[in-house]
């Protein structure tokens, strides 16, 4: 039956995730271990399928959508000084040290400058608890954290644009003719988005309401996902863009939660899951250089973004720990990593073995900067 594959998916989402709860550890890093178990690799109980890509794929717009829903606009109105240099420090040095170990693993300078750009992002949501909890989200620290991997992120997905729009056009416009149209784009569909969901008639009873907002919002989800798709933006970018056009748009919090539990609660984890299914552990062990490509992308990743985090943090006059803080804040390689990772592997940009690789560094940084957060929040007398 086709439904016992999917069943089976959603069984070790639920039971990988519970055991990992228990032990503190990222639900994602759950997900994708389920995948390696339940996969080929492992004891080959599902198969991938077209279905399970078409969900996969889903999930993956479905990340990037939620990741621009949650850019406040507002964060790049208030960006101070202190985050501008912990962003600029945060983001060229990891670019410079991804590109060189491409180089010298002998990859195409494309597939270096990829590896780069992989290496700027971070991912705020393993982080964000640690914030909360500790009450950093509305101090400085937190603020600067928060703006600098946001804006690095976003910096990210534009130099992928870029570099999609060159390989891939689908437009025969110059790219800044593009980039030019793309903003106008953006600028009217933030105009005009709020003022069609007004002209949408609403129901009295809140639950009815909140059923036809959340089909109005998928609708238009995948109204502007097709837009700037036909423009030539790949799907991930386009679902990026599609979120950061609504985040004025959706002011409730009801709804907000209920397109985070569609998302979270069915499509991402498949992503997540899928990576996991397709990524060849035995590969890795069984080739030498794959190993070393994967230890030192791991460490070279791991201590560049630390690296410059603190770097950055010291030179914009936080003390030492907090310096420390920031810098292990920036160092969990996840969403949008996995994101672009997945994404050139598709169109064979890069080596397959990076998969393997970023997965493992996606595992290992996760799992690293949450504990070194703790004990450094210990030190500076928060817990």
């Amino acid at each position: 039956m086709s439904f016992i594959p999917f069943f089976l998916l959603m069984l070790a989402a639920v039971v990988f995730s519970s055991v990992f709860t228990r032990f503190q550890l990222p639900w994602v890093l759950a997900l994708i271990v389920a995948g390696v178990v339940v996969g080929p690799y492992g004891f080959d109980i599902v198969e991938q399928t077209q279905t399970l890509d078409f969900f996969a794929e889903m999930g993956l717009i479905f990340l990037m959508f939620l990741a621009g829903l949650q850019t406040n606009l507002n964060t790049f109105k208030q960006f101070e000084r202190d985050a501008a240099i912990v962003t600029v420090f945060n983001g060229i040095i990891p670019f410079l040290v991804g590109v060189g170990i491409g180089l010298v693993f002998n990859f195409t300078l494309l597939a270096s400058v990829l590896l780069g750009v992989i290496f700027m992002s971070s991912s705020i949501a393993v982080v964000i608890p640690s914030l909360e909890r500790f009450g950093l989200m509305d101090r400085k620290i937190g603020r600067t954290i928060i703006s600098s991997t946001m804006i690095n992120d976003v910096a990210s997905l534009l130099i992928l644009s870029a570099l999609l729009q060159v390989l891939y056009p689908v437009s025969n416009l110059p790219l800044w003719s593009f980039y030019i149209l793309l903003v106008t784009l953006l600028v009217g569909l933030r105009y005009a988005l709020p003022r069609i969901r007004a002209l949408v008639p609403r129901f009295r009873d809140e639950r009815d309401l909140f059923e036809s907002e959340v089909r109005l919002i998928f609708a238009m989800l995948f109204g502007t996902v097709v837009l700037f798709a036909a423009l030539g933006l790949h799907p991930i970018i386009a679902g990026f863009f599609s979120g950061l056009v609504l985040s004025d748009s959706l002011t409730s919090d009801i709804l907000r939660q209920k397109i985070h539990t569609i998302g979270y609660g069915v499509f991402i984890p498949i992503f997540f899951i899928t990576i996991g299914i397709t990524t060849d552990f035995e590969a890795v062990l069984a080739s030498t250089e794959t190993v070393w490509l994967v230890i030192i992308i791991t460490i070279g990743s791991l201590l560049a973004k630390w690296g410059s985090g603190y770097l950055g943090a010291t030179l914009a006059g936080f003390s030492r720990i907090d310096a420390h803080f920031i810098g292990f804040a920036t160092v969990p390689q996840l969403s949008t990593t996995l994101a672009v990772v997945v994404t050139a592997t598709a169109l064979e940009l890069v080596p397959v073995a990076l998969l393997s690789a970023m997965v493992v560094l996606s595992m290992v940084s996760t799992v690293i900067a949450p504990f070194a957060m703790r004990w450094l929040a210990g030190l500076r007398g928060m817990i």
